[in-house]
């Protein structure tokens, strides 16, 4: 299919392209006779009787009606990030894995299927690097079993936003009437400017390999403290940091070149204190020490402060993840 519009725009995408990041141009609205447009870049994850779904790097999935389309064309895949450490989506997946282990897991072809009694979706989610073998519905029946076992829902994890991150499964998720439950952005940066930050509390941070009642009490997602620790303390070099009062906590996991922060978290009563920026520079000091140059860090998309406090701190957006549940 190939239209032209004026002799100006053409749309040379066809169904064929699916799959493919692609740029579209289309008529929202007419206006005192005159089109207004809407640009949408993202991953063309279907073209069927006559509508387009582009599924844009936030995971956000777009309808477009193919008869009011002026441009559309193949864009080549977003280029690498400069402002911090070159990373693909599939090392950055392992190496979050590795820092938030799950009691039990189970291979699914280069599926992971991983359990932890409920203690967060990333270890009661599969993460699907690859193929699972055995035919897409196959497959989800075997994940929403295998959880029904276990008295959990069925999450899957999927990522989108970079090269090789996986929009395809998720728009086949939503045709299945899976639901994107949360959403969350993997952001990277360099680790030495984090360790570097002036921040006078981070002399006072306390660091141990095991976290106190103190440090679960601040963290408030734990109903089985026993469970919660056994699974925190997993991962290559695992580092707690407190300061005095409960006043502020994190989590870091020292895995290579990789530092990752997780649960960082400031009493109410003391939130822009600097408390967070502290505890992370402790953390990045001992990373440093440890051999780390880069971090990472996951923060949920509806938390505008810690989103303020990573870009602060040089972090930039790799892609995002999203847990899809099985409909009930």
């Amino acid at each position: 299919m190939e239209i032209t519009a004026g002799g100006l725009l053409e749309v040379r995408i066809t169904p064929a392209d699916v799959g493919k990041r692609v740029s579209v141009r289309r008529v929202e609205a007419v206006v005192s006779g005159s089109p207004e447009f809407t640009d949408t870049v993202g991953v063309l994850t279907s073209w069927d009787q006559g509508v387009l779904l582009i599924t844009k790097k936030d995971g956000q999935s777009v309808r477009i009606s193919e008869s009011s389309l002026v441009a559309g064309k193949i864009v080549p895949a977003a280029p690498a990030r400069r402002r911090g450490p070159a990373a693909s989506f599939e090392e950055l997946s392992r190496v979050a894995a590795r820092a938030w282990q799950p009691l039990e897991s189970e291979p699914l072809g280069d599926w992971t299927l991983r359990a932890a009694a409920g203690f967060t979706r990333r270890a009661n989610s599969v993460l699907p690097l690859g193929d699972p073998g055995i035919p897409l519905d196959d497959a989800l029946a075997r994940v929403t079993s295998w959880y029904a076992r276990r008295s959990l829902p069925a999450y899957v994890q999927v990522a989108t936003g970079a090269a090789g991150t996986q929009e395809m499964l998720g728009a086949e998720l939503e045709r299945r009437g899976w639901v994107n439950e949360v959403s969350a952005e993997v952001r990277i940066g360099a680790l030495a400017p984090v360790g570097d930050v002036d921040a006078p509390a981070a002399e006072a941070v306390r660091l141990t390999r095991v976290p106190d009642e103190e440090w679960l009490g601040r963290y408030g997602k734990v109903s089985d403290p026993d469970l919660a620790r056994r699974m925190l303390v997993e991962g290559p070099s695992v580092w707690f940091a407190a300061l005095p009062g409960g006043r502020a906590i994190g989590r870091c996991v020292v895995d290579g070149r990789w530092a990752g922060f997780a649960a960082v978290t400031v009493d109410p009563a003391h939130r822009r204190e600097g408390l967070a920026t502290a505890v992370m520079a402790a953390l990045a000091r001992r990373a440093l020490e440890e051999g780390a140059s880069a971090a990472w860090l996951q923060v949920e998309t509806d938390n505008p402060g810690a989103l303020t406090l990573y870009d602060g701190l040089g972090f930039a957006r790799h892609h995002t993840y999203h847990h899809y549940r099985a409909a009930s």
